[in-house]
């Protein structure tokens, strides 16, 4: 498996992501359901949100995320940055090995 940092960036006005942020959660909740997110939220800024994920490849990541609801509006950026977790919490043994 492979481990992401993705790096959202709005690109329209706060009053619109947030007439779509409820549908953007929902659709994260399947992630969630799936094993592919293990947390997300929005960045201190506000200026848009990070994702900490894992895929077996990051176009497998980048197919799941293309049905985000802040993607079909073109609301945001995605940035993919691959990672491998080296030192984890023993919490995250089982979402990481």
């Amino acid at each position: 498996m492979k481990h992401f940092v993705v790096e959202i960036e709005y690109i329209i006005e706060i009053e619109e992501i947030a007439n779509i942020r409820p549908m953007h959660r929902k659709f994260l909740d399947t992630g969630y359901e799936k094993g592919i997110i293990l947390m997300s939220g929005p960045q201190s800024s506000g200026n848009g949100g990070i994702i900490i994920a894992r895929a077996n490849s990051k176009e497998e990541l980048m197919k799941f995320l293309d049905n985000d609801p802040y993607q079909i509006n073109q609301a945001a950026n995605y940035k993919y940055i691959e990672f491998d977790p080296r030192n984890h919490q023993q919490i995250l043994s089982d979402w990481i090995d």
